[in-house]
């Protein structure tokens, strides 16, 4: 697959850029800084060179007075690097570095304060569908997923199985971050039925046949790897008693597939169904982050189980999702959504579906959930119908 320009927008400053393996960062960052001095701290020999003496850093740098942008790719790798670049910053000689990386987790295990705000913090998501244009295509990224290293591999699915022992091989057990790699890959599946569901560790710990606390631990190094986040519940001016615990997502809908067990006892249509709702999720999550100005993701769900997939709250708007895998809209599919309307009659409220029809049912506009991702660009909200103007 050609270069795909992303939605992803810089810093004008220094700045980190975060994101699981294989979502683009290096295609990206080559791209946009061509000419940039850059080390690669996958190769062996740097890594080596760097890592016997940090100062080597700031001595190539010096060799090239031309450089202006300075690449470091996967600086967790060795965090030390980071006291260098710190000191550069420092000396205010109009250096920009761009440091990419695939997990925070060893850069704050090892103290670093992330240069003490001098560098903002970036994240690079999977494509989302605005940016693939006409090549997107519902089923395939149901599938697959929209990872740039599986879409533009001549065998995607093989790439796609070997993704998670990339992880565990170069990640999980190089790093020694647990002591029982199958323990965790046990994990990895046990995780996978809950994608798309509020969390319950103490369920999770016993399939994967781990203590709770070993299981919390898990949690946190899947969620360092960047490949997996939670979603909180919306709480803002409450007036019905809430769920408690967050829901799970994979970052990636075909990550979540390379999980998720598909045998004669795993109905499709309940697999289908995770993946739909976690590739709203991924591309929700990606329009928050491009988008900026604080946009913030949540779920809603109260005690009397009324539930809305999805609550997208900053200073575009608030607006609720529902998500169904179902060509006809019954009444029930709507039951949520009318709930946080009679709570928050300022929201928009959208039911997603798999039919091929724009509708307004109750206030809530119901559309073509291919079609929804296709107009979701950073800046804006697809076209909706105003709370005002809804009918009831």
């Amino acid at each position: 697959m050609e270069l795909t320009p992303r939605f992803f927008q810089p810093s004008a400053d220094s700045f980190f850029l975060f994101g699981p393996r294989g979502t683009g960062k290096t295609s990206w960052s080559q791209s946009l800084f061509p000419n940039a001095l850059r080390f690669d701290l996958l190769d062996p020999a740097t890594l080596r060179e760097l890592a016997a003496q940090p100062e080597r850093l700031r001595q190539r740098i010096d060799a090239h007075p031309e450089a202006r942008h300075i690449l470091l790719d996967e600086v967790q790798k060795l965090p030390e690097l980071l006291e260098v670049v710190h000191l550069l910053l420092e000396q205010k000689r109009g250096l920009q570095f761009i440091l990419t990386g695939s997990s925070a987790r060893k850069l704050r295990r090892a103290g670093v304060n992330l240069l003490g705000g001098r560098a903002a913090q970036k994240s690079l998501h999977p494509y989302m569908a605005a940016e693939l244009g006409d090549r997107f295509q519902l089923e395939t990224a149901l599938q697959l997923g929209l990872l740039p290293v599986v879409l533009g591999a001549q065998n995607p699915g093989e790439i796609l199985r070997a993704y998670n022992g990339l992880y565990l091989r170069e990640e999980v057990q190089a790093e020694s971050l647990v002591r029982n790699v199958g323990s965790f890959a046990r994990f990895l599946e046990a995780m996978s039925f809950s994608h798309g569901s509020v969390l319950n560790l103490a369920n999770v710990a016993r399939d994967c046949q781990v203590n709770r606390k070993t299981a919390e631990g898990y949690l946190e190094i899947l969620e360092d790897l960047l490949l997996g986040f939670r979603l909180p519940v919306f709480s803002r001016r409450a007036q019905r008693a809430l769920a408690a615990h967050p829901k799970f997502f994979f970052f990636d809908t075909g990550v979540f597939r390379a999980n998720r067990p598909a045998g004669p006892l795993d109905a499709p249509a309940e697999i289908d169904g995770a993946a739909l709702e976690g590739l709203v999720a991924q591309h929700l999550r990606a329009w928050c982050d491009y988008t900026g100005e604080s946009q913030q993701l949540f779920y809603w769900q109260t005690r009397s189980q009324n539930e809305v997939d999805f609550v997208v709250y900053g200073s575009r708007g608030l607006h609720a999702l529902e998500v169904k895998n179902t060509s006809r809209i019954r009444p029930a599919d709507l039951r949520g959504l009318r709930a946080f309307g009679e709570d928050y009659p300022e929201a928009t409220r959208w039911l997603l579906y798999r039919g091929r029809e724009r509708l307004v049912c109750e206030g809530v506009l119901c559309v073509p959930v291919a079609e929804f991702l296709a107009e979701l660009r950073p800046g804006s909200f697809p076209r909706s119908v105003s709370p005002a103007q809804a009918p009831h």
